[in-house]
């Protein structure tokens, strides 16, 4: 068995006292625990290359004080019975002084080390309105662990590293194909990075754009997460107001921010509210950008969901002048535990962002690589998104249909035509926290979107995810929500 005790053979305190010391002391701390087998004497003086003499007479010592127990023709035991005092015994202070004991955090661990983190609906409660969670009891998992042990039959080459610093080169064609055709994206294979998840992408991104201090526009509201990735790396914020055509363009002419660097942007789903960038705004904004300079993130990330109207194309393939880097995942669109996305890069990025990759995690996972490359390329990703689609868009009518029933004229529903989740104004007094907790009470989870503000949250907004919740669910969910959020 594994057994690791410190001594030190140049300490003033004798060999036996030593060991004696470490294993009383891991015997009080429960690292080990009544019952537990010990090495015989022999075999710990084997590995702690000391005399069997010095074990055994260690062994002595704890025995006579009641830590130890032998059985005959079975070896030496912990205990079962400590003796009383042991028991209440005050744990032993740590080695380290109390001025060496914190652990000073860097500037980036400090600015992790807040209250205002990433805040999702309980995902225990009964009923949870959860956004980004997609319908996993319709994804084809049997189809998957084919697929996946095909590639663990076919190959020890999933067990190596990877030549391909960018990602696998099949399924990056496959990603430049499928993104061509459904997202008119403009790229080739080249240019995508396989990374693992939408999260690393803009990680990536940050630490390679952004030095601490420089300006970052953000849409308000905006995601939270793309915001902590920024406001980690030292950069200055930048807040965007949103209306129903998007971002808010002319704030960003008005120059009151000279020298903003980097802009993100949900442009064909944004989030929270569901807005589309409409076709003005979006050729305005590109003009801004190469005017200026300044480099575009278009966080794609659930634009494959469109109920009742054509799809809208990238922000990306309107572009002429390399200013946009475009982000996607499979999170939404499978599920969240394949930790795969992908980058589309500016060609005279590429080489830079490849080094910094394999700097970060060397490669992502090569099986699962395999065996989506073929749940591409099969169509089986295609014909998934279609089910899906068709089935979110029966969700988001029953969401609709049962807030607008139980609340009337009360609310104001937002984005509604698009995506997995809807944002949804309530009429109430009640603070959003409030809210949260009596809709706890009732087992139902639901998010306030005042997080996902910068500034000037005007509050009593929720954004109700749907894409895993049956139509009983729904109505049930919100038939709880009416009676804790009173007229």
């Amino acid at each position: 068995m594994d057994f690791a005790i410190n001594i030190d053979p140049r300490a003033p305190l004798p060999l036996h006292r030593q060991i004696y010391e470490e294993l009383r002391q891991a015997i009080l701390s429960g690292r080990f625990t009544p019952g537990q087998k010990l090495p015989s004497t022999r075999s710990l003086a084997q590995l702690l290359g000391v005399s069997r003499a010095t074990v055994t007479q260690s062994y002595d010592l704890l025995l006579s004080e009641g830590y130890l127990e032998t059985i005959v023709g079975s070896g030496t035991f912990v205990c079962r019975q400590l003796p009383d005092e042991l028991l209440h015994a005050v744990p032993a202070l740590s080695k380290l002084s109390p001025a060496n004991s914190s652990i000073r955090l860097s500037a980036y661990g400090a600015s992790l080390n807040d209250n205002a983190f990433l805040r999702l609906p309980e995902a225990e409660l009964e009923i949870s309105f959860s956004y980004g969670r997609p319908a996993f009891d319709h994804f084809p998992i049997d189809l998957w662990r084919k697929l996946i042990s095909r590639h663990c039959h076919a190959s020890q080459e999933v067990l190596d590293y990877t030549a391909y610093s960018l990602g696998y080169q099949p399924l990056r064609e496959a990603i430049a194909s499928y993104l061509s055709r459904s997202r008119a994206v403009n790229c080739s294979a080249e240019q995508i990075m396989i990374v693992g998840g939408s999260q690393q992408g803009l990680d990536l991104i940050t630490r390679l754009l952004i030095d601490r201090g420089d300006w970052i526009a953000v849409e308000n509201p905006g995601y939270l997460g793309a915001r902590r990735a920024f406001l980690a790396q030292g950069a200055k914020l930048f807040p965007v107001s949103v209306d129903q055509s998007g971002l808010i363009v002319n704030e960003l002419k008005a120059g009151v921010i000279p020298n903003i660097k980097l802009l993100y942007v949900t442009p064909s789903h944004q989030f929270p509210t569901g807005a589309v960038l409409s076709l003005p705004r979006r050729l305005e904004l590109l003009a801004w950008a190469q005017k200026l300079g300044v480099m575009i993130i278009e966080d794609d990330y659930d634009s494959e969901y469109r109920y009742g109207e054509r799809p809208i194309p990238a922000l990306q393939g309107l572009d002429q002048g390399n200013s946009i880097i475009y982000l996607g995942t499979f999170s939404k669109v499978l599920f969240p535990a394949l930790r795969l996305g992908y980058l589309v890069l500016p060609e005279n990025l590429v080489h830079v962002f490849s080094r910094a990759k394999w700097l970060a995690d060397r490669q992502c996972s090569l099986l699962e690589q395999y065996v989506l490359t073929d749940f591409i390329t099969e169509g089986h990703l295609e014909r998934h998104i279609r089910r899906m689609r068709s089935l979110y868009n029966q969700r988001r009518q029953t969401l609709v249909q049962s807030l607008s029933t139980h609340f009337g004229d009360r609310i104001e529903i937002m984005g509604e035509n698009a995506g997995m989740h809807l944002m949804v104004k309530i009429n109430t007094k009640i603070h959003d926290d409030e809210i949260v907790k009596r809709a706890a009470l009732a087992n139902v989870g639901i998010g306030g979107a005042y997080p996902q503000y910068l500034k000037d949250s005007p509050g009593s907004e929720f954004i109700f995810g749907y894409a895993e919740l049956n139509e009983q669910e729904i109505q049930e969910g919100v038939r709880r929500l009416a009676e804790v959020i009173p007229d």
